[in-house]
């Protein structure tokens, strides 16, 4: 049985990470633990060492934007090379985003502008920012780019689709009648899975990694089918994404 990926977690924000990657290995779920700035990568990288099944991904939040300085981001491109994949990286401009909207465009626009980084696997925040984002990637030519958690109006799925966007689902996401109409419009074959633990809530605590299995049934009545034809879908979504993550 081929794994499940969770494309978004946040491992560093659990109080016992490795708990949660050995339920996720119990779960037969991959992990890829995004990084909110260049020196978390680097913690992440040096604590993780090779572990299998776990994969660290270079990343620049668009919330800390303001932050950022030209030596962060000159840093972010000097570890490109090593990276297996990017993320958390995108535009926010929710109310708590708007005030840093220009040095995110900024940010943004430096990432996808180095083709090393539009190669990649990438996990992307879009709130409130949605159309800009899909542009972005879009000009960039980031087929293998997945809009983590989208939010953003039904109308864009299609130009999203168009451009070989692809969607990550998360627990929070399959519980919410907004959101599973947003995912009824979603080709399956675009979908791959996320927990953005521990920010979501699965059973009323924090998502884990190891949770993702239970989506299947969600997923199976959304696409009318059965469990297994819903992992056989994702099985195969996640080969098309990209060949399995591995840890550099």
């Amino acid at each position: 049985m081929s794994a499940l990926w969770d494309t978004h977690c946040h491992l560093t924000g659990y109080d016992r990470p490795t708990d949660v990657m050995a339920e996720a290995a119990e779960a037969g779920v991959t992990i890829v633990a995004v990084s909110e700035d260049p020196g978390q990568y680097r913690m992440l990288r040096t604590r993780l060492g090779r572990r299998p099944g776990v994969v660290p991904a270079l990343g620049m939040h668009p919330l800390h934007a303001a932050s950022f300085t030209p030596a962060d981001l000159a840093r972010f491109l000097r570890l490109l090379p090593d990276a297996p994949w990017i993320g958390e990286i995108g535009l926010d401009f929710s109310p708590a985003g708007r005030p840093s909207r220009r040095a995110q465009l900024r940010i943004f626009e430096a990432i996808l502008s180095d083709p090393r980084a539009s190669a990649l696997p990438l996990t992307i925040h879009s709130r409130g920012a949605e159309r800009e984002t899909i542009e972005h990637l879009t000009q960039a030519g980031a087929s293998r780019a997945i809009l983590h958690w989208y939010t953003g109006p039904p109308g864009l799925l299609e130009e999203a689709v168009n451009a070989g966007l692809w969607f990550s689902v998360n627990p929070t996401m399959t519980a919410s009648a907004r959101a599973q109409r947003l995912l009824q419009e979603i080709p399956p074959d675009r979908v791959l899975l996320e927990t953005d633990g521990p920010f979501t809530r699965h059973h009323g605590r924090p998502s884990r990694p190891s949770d993702l299995p239970a989506l299947l049934p969600r997923l199976a009545a959304l696409w009318s089918t059965d469990e297994d034809g819903a992992r056989n879908q994702l099985n195969a979504n996640q080969r098309v994404f990209t060949p399995p993550p591995t840890t550099p």
